[in-house]
């Protein structure tokens, strides 16, 4: 069977499409808005990606978009209360382009981190989380500090089990518990110090995508390759796409490397 965006088009709707709910599509950009009438907001789906995708996953990759967009929605239906729910406050790594405010125009809590990332802020909602804005932040009387210390100290809860791979003499450990926070990892400066202590060579840091933190113990130039192949490979695949760019990590400071891989 070949799929292509118009067939993409139909089976999503035909999965998404409910009586609550308004579904257009915008041939120029080739993208599907899926809104819901209750609340007025909504997601946007890129058809392309989903498509190609498709080509590799086949009805994996729908089924997660379907998941996706349901307990998005889910999220943007239910209300937020900030109070007696510190626990559930988390930061977000997301890339510099990312959109700054929400569709209504409301701009998100955000910081700066470097300059192909940012830091956002997010409400846990079980299977799902919303990104806090300041309307969230007034209706509750918040001041964006309070969010931060304890997003930061929440993240710095968080688990951080490693797996290890070793190729061609370079070292590898991925964070991967698809708890939604792996790329935020990078925020525990406590845990990178610890890495830090056991590298050898270069310690170098990638965020390809929100699911996903590597660090790399580079001990050879082939190491910048192979990791370099893996970052772009991870940045494709990912749900929530950061940056296919890694970082050397050094005195507690991240520095944006460009590597120009040489395929052998």
């Amino acid at each position: 069977m070949k799929m292509d965006s118009i067939k993409m088009k139909r089976e999503l709707e035909s999965r998404l499409g409910r009586g609550d709910r308004i579904i257009t599509y915008d041939r120029e950009k080739d993208q599907l808005r899926i809104e819901s009438k209750k609340v007025g907001k909504g997601i946007t789906l890129s058809l392309g990606g989903i498509v190609a995708k498709w080509h590799n996953e086949k009805d994996t990759a729908i089924d997660e978009v379907v998941y996706y967009v349901e307990e998005g929605l889910k999220a943007m239906e239910s209300p937020i209360q900030l109070s007696d729910h510190e626990k559930r406050i988390f930061p977000v790594i997301r890339s510099a382009s990312f959109p700054a405010e929400a569709e209504e125009g409301v701009p998100f809590l955000i910081d700066e981190h470097t300059a192909e990332t940012k830091i956002y802020y997010a409400f846990d909602m079980g299977k799902t989380y919303r990104l806090i804005d300041l309307k969230i932040m007034e209706k509750e009387g918040w001041d964006p500090n309070r969010i931060r210390e304890i997003a930061l100290f929440n993240v710095r809860s968080l688990s951080t089990p490693v797996k290890e791979d070793q190729v061609a003499g370079n070292f590898f450990y991925f964070l991967n518990t698809n708890d939604g926070y792996d790329a935020s990892r990078i925020l525990n400066k406590g845990f990178l110090n610890e890495v830090e202590k056991q590298i050898t060579g270069t310690m170098v840091v990638a965020v390809p995508h929100q699911d996903v933190l590597i660090i790399a113990d580079i001990r050879n130039d082939r190491g910048y390759d192979v990791l370099a192949q893996m970052t772009m490979s991870f940045f494709a695949g990912g749900r929530v796409p950061i940056t296919a760019l890694s970082f050397y990590y050094e005195n507690g400071e991240l520095e944006p490397i460009f590597i120009l891989g040489k395929n052998k």
